[in-house]
Order: C-alpha cells, then structure tokens, then sequence
C-alpha cells in the first residue's frame, strides 16, 4: 500500500510528487498517456507569470506569485530551464490607464513589490520593435519565461530519483473508499493508497465524481498558438501582453525560453470536446491581433502552429483542498496560472496531506539536484560542421537533429533517466530533437532508430499528433494565406 497515490503526471501532479519525496513516504504517480506532461502542460505559453492579473479573492490569484518567487531556486536545482525577461501589460488607449493602476494595485494585494507603470518613452527604451501608439504598459520585473514540459519532466526525474514510482498508461477507472484507505482501479491492476490526489486535469472532474458527489465541471477551453522560427524571439525583450479580457490575459507576443516568438493564444470554449486541430483562420486573426503589438513577425518564419487545452473550472479558479472524503484531496481546475503557481500548489496539498493526518519525515537521503539533459544554445555550429557531423557512424557526437544540434548522446541520456521514453515525441520533449525549422523531417526516423536500439523494441514513430488525429495549419498553407488576404 501507497501513502500516497497522485493521478496526474501534468506540472501540478509532478509538482507535488517532488515535494512530497523529500519526507519518508512511499508515492506513486499514475497517468493515463504514454509520458508526463501530455496534456495541458505541454502546450501553453510557457510564462513565468508575475502574478498580478489575478484577483486576490481567487485561489489562483493568492498562488501565483507565492509560485513564482520559487522559480529561480528551482531552476538551479532542476535544470529545465528559466529565464526572467520581465513582462509589460501595454495599451494604447489614455482610457485604460485606470485599469493598469487597478492591475497594480491588485498585484500588490497579492504581494507583489516589483510592479510600476511604464509611460510610453520607458516602454520604447525597454521595448524598441512595440507599437510606437503604446501610451502606458504596466511592468513586472520578475516575470519570465520557461519550458513547462521540461519543468515538468525534470520534476518527475527528480521525484524518481528521490523513490517515487511512476506508472503510465494508467487512466482511472474507478476508486472504492475503505475504511482507511483507498482501492483505485486501472485496468489490469489496482492501487491501494491512504491518500489520493487528484490531478487529473481535464478529466479531474470526472475523477472527483468516482469518490463525491458532483460539485464542479471542468469546461475545456482551446487555445491556439503560432511558433516562428530560431532566433525570431529577439524582437522582443519582455513577455508582452494586450488587455486582458473577461476570457483571459489576451493575445501575447514573447519569445520562448529556447529563443523561439510565440503568439497566441485566442480562447475558444470547446464545449466538451477536445481537439488539438489549428484552424487556418484561427491563425490569422491571432496573426493580426499579434501585429498591433509588434510588426517584427514575417510570416516565412513560420515553423508550426498548435493548440493548447485549458482545464477550466465552472467555478472559475482552482479547485485545490480536502472534500467530503477524508484523504482525497482535488487539484483541478488548473488553468492559467497553473505553471506559475505549481509549486505554491504543492506547498499547499503538502500541508493539507498534513492537517489530515499524515506524517511527514524528512529524508535524509533527499537529493533536489537532477542535471540537465540540454541547455539552451546562444550560437550554433556552422552548417558545413553540422553536415560532416550528421553523416557519421552511429556514436555520441554524432548530429541527429540539423536544425537544433542535438546530438546522439543527448538523446542517449534522455532515454535512462527512469522515464520510459517510447515516442519520438518525447524525445523532441527532452532534447528539442525535430524542433527546428524542418520540423524533423530529417532527424525523425533517426530519433526512432536510437528509441529501438537503446530499448530493443519496436516503436511505430508517429507523432502524438498522428495518433491522435488532429491536423495542423502547415507552413505552406499559413503563408499562402497571409499572402490571399493580403492581395485582398
């Protein structure tokens, strides 16, 4: 029997199980997909937010920034990669300048000190590629950007490391309550576990329901994005949002840990349904709403499009704390600022586990350190090295990815890390193998034969997105767009 079992191996449910491996306990971490960070945590903004957006009556907005001051630590235990760039909520309307000082003030409720309103020569001189309409911007110097499928990874590593156990392809199928304990059902094996935390993300409601009555829906709501290529990102210096609306933060402009500009997301609520398609329209008016901030975006640089599902609660803000059942505690409800706000979630379900009961011991075996699989790269080698080195024998120098230099022992190293990685796309996850401007057309095949060497098995080398069925706006077809309504 477990002490606890976590369902959920996005950011809050690998969150928690680092945190909880530092005290003597035996966890299990369970998902239903083929690796962590699979669903919403592989696909958002990435945004270390500042934590000022958020009303401090809401959960979500009393977590946020008790998330973010811990980043910089983690990062230097962890290893998956952050990077403070500050951020700018910017407006060019004189109208809006109450509702910055609102944002300000409401921040500072929520514990802010790094917040101030910028007038429009400090936002040209901090940000020269904004739109020069831009009259105020509220600034936030902490805020930042990172990889939130590495972040989640590298916790997940870690908790490993320190005792954790991990299953996937594990979805629920039932709990039954014992007297002290829980029995939770997979299929083809059962759980025993004291406490269960549910991290199920857009399943957490359903989840909820196979132990309480009903008390919330979670509402997926689609968010699509375009990612242009290596080194676009330097057109901007911050993370920089538009007016947020009753929807979301709006449309951002940024640029990726990795050095990438991203814009999106738009919000669609979906309804039910979840659907990771981009919709060549969808891209379009995000393209559009993106130039009000900056006109540095060339549509050639286009590299992919995708889509991000958000978990939202009917309640509108996390759902995180004991229920009517003792020892099963909810962590649902995981939309923006999820990311920012996981370790705080953490801290918080650790405390709860606490109050009801169960005893925490620290370890003395306890190690935060996980090295890192990649770091991020400021030049790269000249294209004639890059070729001489992709056409060697197999060996650990060997070039498998041209586009980002990955090498064959960087993808090597990502596959004995006490995470089985069976699809290529967790290996992109890991190394940013494919992530280039080809979008793994050469290094794919590669990429698979490395994953049946090292684990002598057959893989079918499909993207997650084959699998699942969706389609994506390609390049081609979102330039041949630009260029129709442009001719309008």
């Amino acid at each position: 029997m477990y002490d606890v079992l976590i369902i959920g191996a996005g950011i809050a449910g690998t969150a928690i199980a680092r945190r909880l491996s530092r005290y003597q306990l035996s966890i299990c971490l369970v998902d239903k997909g083929n690796d962590v960070a699979t669903g919403s945590t592989k696909a958002n903004s990435a945004i270390v937010h500042g934590g000022y957006a958020e009303a401090n009556a809401k959960l979500k907005g009393r977590l946020c920034y008790k998330g973010r001051v811990q980043f910089e630590q983690l990062n230097k235990e962890l290893n998956f990669g952050f990077r403070k760039t500050g951020s700018i909520v910017m407006t060019t309307d004189e109208n809006d300048l109450p509702k910055l000082q609102s944002m300000l003030e409401n921040g500072q409720k929520n514990g802010l000190t790094d917040l101030s309103i910028l007038t429009h020569d400090e936002i040209m001189e901090l940000e020269p590629n904004i739109n020069p309409e831009v009259k105020y911007a509220l600034y936030c110097e902490g805020a930042g950007v990172c990889s939130p499928y590495e972040m989640a990874i590298a916790l997940a590593e870690n908790a490993i490391h320190n005792g954790v156990e991990l299953f996937l392809y594990s979805e629920i199928t039932g709990i039954d309550k014992k007297e002290d304990h829980f029995v939770v059902h997979m299929e083809g094996r059962d759980f025993e576990a004291r406490y269960v935390i549910n991290a199920a993300g857009l399943g957490s409601d359903k989840v909820n329901e196979m132990v309480n009555e009903k008390s919330f829906e979670i509402r997926p709501r689609s968010g699509e994005y375009i990612l242009f290529a290596p080194g676009t990102g330097k057109a901007l210096n911050t993370v920089v949002f538009q007016m947020p609306s009753k929807m979301g933060k709006g449309i951002l402009v940024t640029s990726t840990y990795h050095g990438n500009l991203l814009l999106g997301p738009d919000a669609i609520d979906e309804n039910g349904a979840v659907d990771r398609s981009t919709h060549i329209e969808r891209l379009w008016d995000i393209y559009q709403a993106g130039l009000f901030t900056t006109t540095e975006m060339d549509p050639e640089m286009f590299i992919r499009s995708f889509t991000g599902i958000r978990a939202v609660a009917s309640t509108d803000d996390f759902i995180i704390g004991a229920t009517d059942t003792p020892g099963f505690i909810n962590v649902a409800g995981i939309q923006s600022p999820g990311l920012t706000s996981s370790p705080a979630i953490a801290d918080m379900v650790t405390e709860e586990l606490k109050a009801q009961g169960l005893e925490l011991i620290e370890d003395p075996t306890y190690d935060p350190y996980r090295a890192p699989i990649i770091e991020r790269k400021e030049e790269l080698l000249p294209y004639d090295e890059v070729m001489k080195r992709a056409e060697l024998p197999p060996c650990p120098e060997r070039i498998i990815c041209r586009c980002e230099q990955v090498e064959e022992k960087t993808i090597v190293d990502c596959l004995h890390r006490g995470i089985p990685v069976l699809t290529v796309d967790g290996v992109k996850r890991r190394t940013r193998g494919s992530m280039g401007y080809c979008q793994g057309e050469f290094c794919r095949p590669r990429i698979k034969s490395i994953i049946e060497r090292e684990y002598g098995v057959p893989i079918d080398g499909q993207t997650d997105i084959q699998k699942e069925g969706a389609t994506r706006v390609t390049r081609e077809e979102f330039t041949a767009y630009c260029k129709k309504q442009n001719n309008k």
